[in-house]
């Protein structure tokens, strides 16, 4: 598979058999390269089945059909393959960046990560980004000989969106690389980089494609959005226009859905016809000249840029602000906040596990850890348990 690879993927893909390797040396498996490993691990991860029952935008629980951390998830992925496949990149490692971005992910969605922030604001802060990174390195625990999964620098890197990812990484380490004869070498970790790889960049890129397109869809099928609403946006209205001069016969419910296909097919197409412009006229020749960028190569047209800041503008205020959506979150995120005072106020409550972290992490450290955990379920039962109430009732009453 590594020859394959090698073969067949273009010279700056990042491939499995020039991997930096894991913190914790393991030997390679037969059957599978290092970032199939990876996306094993990451499927198989606690943390990954618990973003079925979290919030995307919509309250986990408010709708059959509405998205969950762990169906956007599954979208990325898709999207991310698309899009590495096309530009002849490392679809394993794209797929597995972006099945693992949001395992750091709070409950409630945005808000909740915004009111833990605000929580750890005297304590070091929070950020999503780096949780999802946290988790994998050091928070699950399925292994006996290391914490976390162990995942390979490529994947880690991907979840880190910060320069900062590499000020982290110990210039003294070394990481293990197979040579061409299949022997191990080592290799210091390079430090002076700009950019992740092409195949991180994907997966960012595939975040904001599908919570663009998805979280317009979930507003329609919530009944927040109606059409003149729609129509104000020209990603849509361009789209709606494409769809009704293929099918003019097209109706609700299905003519949204046929326009939602078409957002994500016009963002998957230009970004690719934009990245691999880009990439010829940039001229790298492999995945380390990748990093050297100072920008990223992954990006979309000017023209759709342009468009896509102005449906983030019109999400913000017509989806994420509408009170249906807003007051909703607002009342979760208080219990979030209540369940977290609590556990600094009585350690006890905390897991087993958990508390033994409290000594070298410290409490808030620790209950942040915790609560970013859980489940948009388990923290409304938390708050049920320390305020005799009915969460869900609460959260949903008018």
């Amino acid at each position: 598979m590594e020859a394959t690879e090698r073969a067949t993927l273009a010279a700056f893909a990042q491939k499995s058999g020039d991997s930096r390797g894991r913190k914790y040396p393991e030997p390679s498996h037969a059957y599978r390269t290092e970032f199939q490993r990876d996306r094993a691990r990451i499927i198989h991860s606690r943390a990954f089945r618990r973003l079925e029952y979290k919030t995307q935008v919509f309250l986990n629980g408010t709708g059959d059909h509405l998205r969950t951390r762990l169906t956007h998830s599954i979208e990325v992925a898709s999207i991310s393959r698309t899009i590495a496949r096309a530009l002849s990149l490392n679809e394993d490692l794209a797929e597995a960046i972006a099945l693992a971005h949001d395992l750091g992910h709070t409950p409630f969605g945005h808000s909740g990560e915004e009111m833990l922030a605000e929580c750890m604001r005297e304590h070091g802060g929070f950020e999503h980004n780096r949780q999802s990174l946290r988790m994998v390195e050091l928070l699950e625990a399925a292994y006996p000989d290391f914490p976390g999964l162990n995942l390979t620098f490529e994947v880690r890197e991907g979840l880190q969106k910060h320069q900062a990812f590499y000020e982290m990484e110990d210039v003294a380490q070394v990481s293990n690389l197979r040579n061409k004869s299949g022997n191990l070498e080592s290799r210091p970790t390079l430090q002076k980089y700009h950019s992740p790889s092409l195949e991180a960049q994907i997966a960012n890129l595939a975040d904001e494609i599908t919570y663009y397109s998805h979280d317009l869809d979930d507003a329609v099928d919530f009944e927040i959005l109606d059409s003149a609403q729609l129509e104000e946006n020209a990603v849509w209205r361009r789209s709606h226009r494409a769809v009704l001069s293929r099918y003019p016969d097209a109706r609700e419910p299905e003519l949204h859905k046929l326009i939602i296909r078409d957002i994500i097919d016009v963002q998957v197409r230009d970004v690719i016809a934009t990245s691999a412009k880009s990439i010829v006229d940039v001229g790298v020749q492999s995945a380390d000249d990748v990093r050297k960028q100072p920008a990223p190569l992954i990006r979309y047209s000017d023209e759709l840029l342009e468009a896509n800041r102005a449906l983030r503008k019109f999400l913000y205020q017509n989806v994420y602000y509408h009170p249906r959506v807003a007051e909703v979150n607002r009342r979760a995120c208080e219990m979030l906040r209540k369940v977290f005072e609590s556990y600094i106020v009585d350690p006890s409550r905390l897991g087993e596990a958990a508390a033994k972290r409290i000594e070298t992490q410290g409490l808030h450290r620790t209950v942040c850890d915790y609560i970013a955990g859980m489940t948009d379920r388990y923290l409304m039962d938390e708050y049920a348990r320390l305020t005799d109430t009915d969460a869900l009732s609460a959260c949903l009453s008018n």
